[in-house]
């Protein structure tokens, strides 16, 4: 999995929840050409993406994440404060999962994620 947000502690807080508490493998990322870079590099389940970024913001990574052969099929979930804007994409971006509002809880992060992705939880 790759968390991807500016916000450094918000990155923090999401790869130690999903390390401890699901157990999964998580690898982070400050902005989107950083998120482009380490997904096409890693083999990754699912990239939790914040929405708002300078440069290059997270609608605009999906989309080309879509884009790219190597990380076409990877799903994105949006972590976001900004909810209306990102729920306005789920239609138009066919990576895109769904939405986690910002701020969220860290000890149901995973359950959060799995129940989007349609993952069952172990």
């Amino acid at each position: 999995m790759l968390v991807v947000d500016d916000d450094d502690m918000i990155r923090e807080v999401a790869k130690i929840a999903l390390e401890s508490v699901a157990g999964w493998q998580v690898s982070t990322a400050r902005n989107g050409e950083e998120a482009r870079r380490v997904a096409c590099q890693q083999r990754l389940d699912l990239v939790l993406l914040d929405v708002m970024m300078p440069s290059l913001d997270g609608p605009s990574t999906a989309a080309l994440l879509r884009l790219d052969p190597t990380t076409r099929e990877l799903p994105v979930i949006f972590l976001t404060a900004k909810t209306p804007l990102a729920t306005d994409q789920l239609g138009r971006l066919p990576n895109l999962l769904g939405v986690i509002n910002k701020p969220f809880d860290p000890m149901s992060l995973a359950d959060e994620i799995n129940r989007i992705a349609g993952w069952n939880s172990e």
